[in-house]
């Protein structure tokens, strides 16, 4: 049976040799089919390693939210009858793990693909790993609601089981919404709870600090269009 590689792309730009094991490039030279959550990112990525692979000479099948399942059964079972190897490429980070990748993976387990994630970055590990927050429990909430008021019983919810399971609560939001639900944060939650903000990971500009709701009130940072992690305890 054919194998699918799960391929970590970059968090930030112009870090594929502070970031990436020489694996990817190795994997990446000897593929030419891709499961993609972007295909214009794609094509920038792989043509960012310099390998030998021909990026006009490679397929890339849209995998997104949008995507119908199934368009992606049909594509991996064709892969399948012609047992052809295959990624997944998210935008950004590991495949599978907050974002669509997931869906071709358990398609891959159904049909008995060779399964095989390789190392690289995640920004979500690589938050928790710096907060100083519970790496023992914890949970990651993806996106939290977009409305306010239901954006501000959440966080007192997520809250509430960080304090009763002292369980580190994480989340995540679109860059340019990012201020905004710091503003939230920082209204909805108590004084003494800890907050980490976690920015621009692996970046020559990566910013991590965890401090107390009242401590963050005296010192706003700027969040606009950086990519965040958000943690709670």
């Amino acid at each position: 049976m054919p194998t699918l590689y799960l391929i970590p792309t970059l968090l930030a730009d112009d870090t594929f040799d502070q970031v990436l094991p020489a694996q990817i490039r190795t994997v990446i030279e000897n593929i030419d089919v891709y499961f993609v959550e972007n295909v214009r990112s794609a094509r920038r990525f792989i043509s960012g390693l310099k390998t030998n692979r021909v990026i006009d000479e490679t397929t890339f099948f849209d995998l997104n939210k949008d995507t119908p399942p199934a368009d992606t059964r049909r594509q991996i079972q064709e892969l399948t009858e012609r047992k052809k190897n295959a990624g997944v490429l998210s935008e950004a980070g590991c495949p599978g793990v907050a974002d669509p990748g997931a869906v071709v993976v358990g398609m891959a387990h159904t049909l008995g693909w060779r399964v095989e994630p390789l190392v690289g970055p995640s920004s979500i590990l690589l938050a928790l790993m710096a907060s100083g927050m519970s790496g023992q429990s914890f949970v990651f909430h993806g996106y939290l609601p977009i409305d306010r008021q239901d954006r501000a019983r959440t966080l007192r919810n997520l809250e509430k089981e960080a304090q009763q399971r002292q369980q580190t609560q994480i989340f995540i939001e679109t860059p340019y919404r990012n201020d905004a639900l710091f503003a939230d944060i920082l209204a909805a939650c108590q004084a003494n709870t800890r907050l980490c903000v976690a920015c621009n990971l692996t970046a020559s500009d990566a910013f991590v600090r965890t401090q107390t709701i009242r401590e963050w009130k005296t010192q706003i940072p700027d969040l606009r269009k950086k990519p965040t992690v958000f943690l709670l305890l």
